[in-house]
């Protein structure tokens, strides 16, 4: 399963990315609004940063208008994808834009049902919302087990499973276990994934023992061996 980061924040992006671990981004006007940035300015500078899929949303609501600012948001980057909503005219411009060779991330998706129209109006990515779902009594990671199960059945289907609105550690894991393609993570979920009292338990423990060793600089003792040999 691949991994994105669920900001728009470049400071934060750009410390997760030296992970190693980030496959792409994804954004949304809430995201975007929340940096008091330049919109294309900022989504330029991800696409740099990344140099992969980095999705920025639309915010036209007719499928003409949405059409139109997709092409523009595409041509920021070849990494962008034009993040579309799961509305009638969603499903339309998401059509056009796919025709067009442009990949959309068809968004706020919260059944089965809406992600087998997503993915026959041409979607690169479904999004479904586990943690609005969740909030709502409902058990928002069956829906993506639900979203894959289907899409598994009819090779036909390219879209991907992004799941989105992850909330938990937790989430990650079933995401992975119920076969979503992808799932968007945010900061704070990203850096309790490192996390584990055990891991920082014994980190500190090995590095009390190595302290006995009066070994402070690996570099020049590996240097000595080599010019022992």
């Amino acid at each position: 399963m691949k991994l994105f980061l669920d900001t728009a924040n470049v400071a934060l992006i750009r410390e997760i990315a030296a992970w190693g671990v980030l496959d792409g981004v994804t954004t949304n006007p809430s995201l975007i609004a929340r940096e008091g940035r330049d919109f294309v300015q900022t989504i330029a500078e991800i696409c740099d940063l990344i140099r992969g899929p980095v999705s920025a949303e639309v915010i036209a609501p007719d499928t003409e208008g949405m059409v139109r600012e997709g092409k523009l948001l595409a041509g920021i980057s070849e990494h962008v994808v034009v993040k579309v909503p799961l509305t009638p005219a969603g499903l339309g411009a998401t059509r056009q834009l796919a025709d067009a060779g442009i990949r959309c991330n068809v968004t706020l998706c919260f059944q089965p049902a809406q992600a087998i129209l997503a993915a026959r109006a041409g979607a690169a990515y479904i999004s479904p919302f586990v943690g609005r779902l969740d909030d709502l009594g409902q058990d928002g990671m069956q829906v993506v087990r639900d979203i894959a199960a289907i899409y598994a059945k009819n090779p036909d289907i390219k879209t991907q499973v992004l799941a989105a609105s992850i909330r938990t550690v937790a989430h990650v894991e079933a995401a992975a276990l119920g076969g979503a393609h992808v799932a968007t993570i945010p900061p704070k979920v990203f850096s309790a994934m490192v996390q584990h009292k055990l891991t920082d338990a014994g980190n500190e423990a090995f590095m009390a023992d190595w302290a006995k060793t009066g070994i402070t600089d690996v570099a020049a003792e590996v240097a000595r061996w080599r010019a022992g040999r």
